[in-house]
C-alpha cells in the first residue's frame, strides 16, 4: 500500500483527538502519517505520553478548514491524503479495501460509511445542494439519505469533509480547498464539483466504516450558522 497523510485540525480538541490518535496506535498502520494542526492556543497535555508518532502544526492566526488543510497538504507526503474530523474514531479500518476502488484512474477521492455513535448511517454522501434542500437542512433540520448504500462502491456528488481520503494527484489539480472564498461549511461541497468539473470521480466505499460523534455546531452557535449561511451564499452565487 502507499503512503496516506492523515490531517486533523484542533479547535482547542486535543482530548477530543486523543482517542482517536488511540484508535490510530493500536491499527498498527504502516507507511501513514499524521498531521495535527492546532488552529488557536490550547492545553496540549491530552498529546503528551502518546504512542503514535505525529507532527504538530502551531497556527499563529487561526484559519478556515480548507486553509487549514490546504497547508497540512503542503507539508505532506503521502500518496493520499484524507482529511479527518477531530471527533471520529477508527477502532477498526482496512485501508487497503478502501483504497480498492483507486485502481480506476479517474477516482479522485473516496469516503467509508460513516457512522453516528448509536450505529445509524449518517447522511455523508449528498447530491449537489440546491437553494430549498439546503433551507430544510440547515434551518428546519430535516436530513434524508441522499443514497442507498449496497455492498460495493457507488459513485455520489459529494462527501461530507469528516473523512474523506483524496488521490494527491486529485487534490493538487483542483489546488485543494477554495479557502479564499471558504471560511468553514461548503468547502467540500465545492472541492467535490471541482473534481468532477475536472474529470474525477468522488465514490463511497460502503465495505469501510468509521465512526463520527457529531458535533453540529452550526446548530448551536449563531455565529457558525452565519458562516454556513455565507457559505452557502458563495457557493450558489459564485461570488
Amino acid at each position: 500500500m502507499r503512503k496516506i497523510t492523515l490531517s486533523i485540525v484542533s479547535h482547542g480538541q486535543a482530548s477530543l483527538i486523543a482517542p482517536l490518535l488511540n484508535d490510530l496506535y493500536r491499527l498498527a498502520l504502516a507507511d501513514t502519517e499524521v498531521i495535527i494542526t492546532l488552529n488557536i492556543p490550547e492545553d496540549e497535555r491530552p498529546f503528551q505520553d502518546q504512542h503514535l508518532s505525529f507532527r504538530l502544526i502551531r497556527n499563529i492566526v487561526p484559519k478556515g478548514f480548507g486553509e487549514n488543510h490546504n497547508q497540512a497538504f503542503v507539508q505532506s507526503t503521502g500518496d493520499y491524503f484524507i482529511v479527518v474530523n477531530p471527533d471520529i474514531r477508527i477502532p477498526l479500518i482496512d485501508f487497503e479495501m478502501l483504497l480498492t476502488p483507486m485502481n480506476d484512474p479517474k477516482v479522485g477521492a473516496i469516503s467509508p460509511i460513516v457512522l453516528n455513535s448509536n450505529g445509524g448511517v449518517e447522511d455523508s454522501a449528498r447530491q449537489f445542494p440546491t437553494v430549498l434542500g439546503l433551507a430544510r437542512r440547515v434551518l428546519l433540520g430535516k436530513r434524508t439519505l441522499g443514497y442507498d448504500f449496497q455492498n460495493k462502491p457507488i459513485e455520489v456528488d459529494w462527501a461530507a469533509g469528516m473523512f474523506v481520503l483524496f488521490r494527491r494527484e486529485s487534490y493538487q489539480s483542483v489546488c485543494g480547498f477554495d479557502h479564499q472564498r471558504f471560511f468553514m461549511y461548503m468547502e467540500d461541497v465545492d472541492i467535490c464539483r471541482r473534481l468532477k468539473e475536472n474529470g474525477w470521480s468522488i465514490v463511497i466505499q460502503p465495505e469501510v466504516t468509521v465512526i463520527h460523534d457529531a458535533q453540529r455546531a452550526s446548530h448551536r452557535s449563531f455565529k457558525h450558522l452565519r458562516w454556513h449561511l455565507i457559505s452557502a451564499f458563495r457557493y450558489f452565487t459564485g461570488l
